[in-house]
Formats: structure tokens, C-alpha cells, sequence
């Protein structure tokens, strides 16, 4: 049997910053409330159990507020999220979470432990977190 390689997985990468928000938060809110500039991601939080996380990326915003001339003010988060998402696993090798990045066209996922968000992942964290971190 082959050994082992030194698997890099996502929990290795992944950022544990990430923005969850309401979905009734107006856009202008949601914006507000972020506590990291370099977010470009918000997680809508589930609404109950049996919900599901949705999803909004600053191009979203820019698409479908900005560039329709709409107010941020008046313009819900739950209007212009993505839903259901697709997630990872933190055990997940970033292998694979990059061939389901490209099959899917996603660049980016939440991380989901136990139905929760523990952790965001991008092609930025794999690659200078995973390969530019393990070529040191």
C-alpha cells in the first residue's frame, strides 16, 4: 500500500471569519455589519432547522443593486441571495474542493460542520494558504 501523502485539507485553509447575516437586513445594513474589510462574502443565515444558508458576493450586489440603480437602503438581502449553497467539509482534501470548485463554477464555499458555518473557502485560501504554505 502507497503511504500517505501529506493531505492539505480545508480546514487547513479556510478562513474562520465569515460574515452571517439576516436576510432581512436591507443591503445597506448587511454592509454595515461587516467586521472585515476584505469580506466579499455573506453567508445568509438559516431562517430555522429545516432551512438552508444562502449566499450573497459583492458582484451581487453590484449586479443586482448598483448597476439596476436600486437602493441599498430598500433592497433586502433575501431579495438577491443565492440559495441553496453548496458547501465543504473541513475534512475535505483541497483537492477535490477545488475540482468541485471548477466542475460547479463556484470560487468560493462555506465550510459546514454539523450543519453549522465554521469556515469559509476560497481558490485565494487554497492556493496561498495550501500550496504556497506547504512549498515553505
Amino acid at each position: 500500500m502507497k503511504a500517505q501523502e501529506n493531505i492539505i485539507r480545508v480546514r487547513d485553509v479556510m478562513k474562520t471569519e465569515v460574515a452571517i447575516v439576516d436576510g432581512m437586513l436591507t443591503v445597506s445594513e448587511a454592509l454595515r455589519s461587516m467586521k472585515h474589510p476584505e469580506t466579499r462574502t455573506l453567508i445568509v443565515d438559516k431562517r430555522h432547522d429545516s432551512d438552508e444558508y444562502g449566499v450573497v458576493m459583492l458582484g451581487d450586489i453590484a449586479r443586482k443593486v448598483l448597476a439596476r440603480d436600486l437602493s441599498p437602503d430598500r433592497v433586502n438581502i433575501y431579495e438577491i441571495m443565492s440559495k441553496p449553497v453548496v458547501s465543504v467539509s473541513p475534512e475535505m482534501d483541497i483537492r477535490y474542493c477545488t475540482r468541485l470548485f471548477d466542475a460547479l463554477g463556484l470560487s468560493r464555499a462555506p465550510v459546514l460542520q454539523d450543519h453549522k458555518i465554521v469556515g469559509l473557502v476560497s481558490y485565494t485560501d487554497i492556493v496561498l494558504n495550501g500550496l504556497l504554505g506547504a512549498a515553505d
